[in-house]
């Protein structure tokens, strides 16, 4: 056979793999474009809709790993694959993949149990497994934190859904909980009347529900003063901060004592 018969068979073969190449990557190609779109528009959808962030970043991590599994079925279909085949392969792999990877697959049951009971939402100051810090991002498999020193921490959701979780957001209220010591023979009353003076004059404190300051302990160096008042949960660490620089300031001027440990010894003189 000589090289023109060997490429007038070669030809329309070459012409139609490389039609089919030229297709996939079209198909590529659109099917990227196509795929940027629908979640972008999913996600206008959902915002419009008012849906809380975290589930809009659920659903979008879903949807994009969905969507280019789709894409690579139809590509491998149109090459001649069988995608019956291929999908009880990929089935029986899952599976295999599945039971190795148990712990994926329990930090997704997790993602999907935060979304449906709400522990937490983007946004929300939130403590779990031994980390605080701001949720920004609720993804398939785990949920990031960004901390007050400017540090992301992420943890697997599987781990939030089956821990402890304090979020501080949840209520529009908290009480601020401090104490503060004076000296035995101080005036006690004294001492009360200035924290509520201090108290009454700022404006983040609430009124209702009221203030609570009381003693509370009878200590070995000094007597403790409980002092509870109650704030929107964003003036929290702002009012704890300047309430008791404000106290101390204050105890200064009236000239109440704060006291120190001190231990008082006494001696015995033996005879020799």
């Amino acid at each position: 056979m000589n090289l023109e018969a060997v490429i007038a068979t070669l030809w329309p073969k070459l012409l139609s793999a490389g039609m089919s190449v030229v297709w996939a990557l079209v198909c590529i190609f659109i099917g990227i474009k196509a795929i940027k779109y629908l979640r972008k528009f999913l996600s206008g959808v959902l915002e419009r809709a008012q849906i809380d962030t975290g589930i809009v970043q659920f659903l979008d991590g879903f949807v994009k790993i969905a969507a280019y599994v789709i894409l690579a079925l139809v590509i491998l279909a149109h090459f001649g694959v069988q995608t019956t085949s291929f999908i009880t392969i990929l089935g029986t792999a899952g599976v295999a993949v599945g039971l190795s990877l148990q712990g994926s697959l329990s930090n997704f049951a997790g993602g999907i149990l935060i979304l449906v009971l709400k522990p937490f939402k983007v946004g929300d100051f939130v403590s779990a497994s031994s980390c605080e810090g701001t949720v920004v991002e609720i993804s398939l498999f785990a949920t990031t934190l960004h901390t007050v020193d400017n540090r992301n921490v992420i943890l697997p959701n599987g781990t939030l859904a089956n821990g402890t979780i304090v979020n501080y957001s949840a209520n529009e209220t908290r009480r601020v909980d401090m104490s503060v010591s004076v000296a035995y023979g101080s005036d006690l009353k004294k001492a009360q009347r200035v924290i509520h003076e201090i108290l009454d004059s700022d404006e983040r404190i609430l009124k209702e529900p009221a203030c609570v300051v009381a003693v509370d302990e009878l200590g070995d160096s000094g007597i403790t003063i409980l002092i509870r008042p109650w704030v929107l949960s964003g003036d929290y660490w702002d009012v704890k901060w300047s309430v008791l620089e404000t106290v101390h300031n204050r105890f200064e001027e009236e000239q109440i004592e704060i006291p120190f440990p001190q231990m008082t010894v006494h001696l015995e003189n033996a005879d020799s």
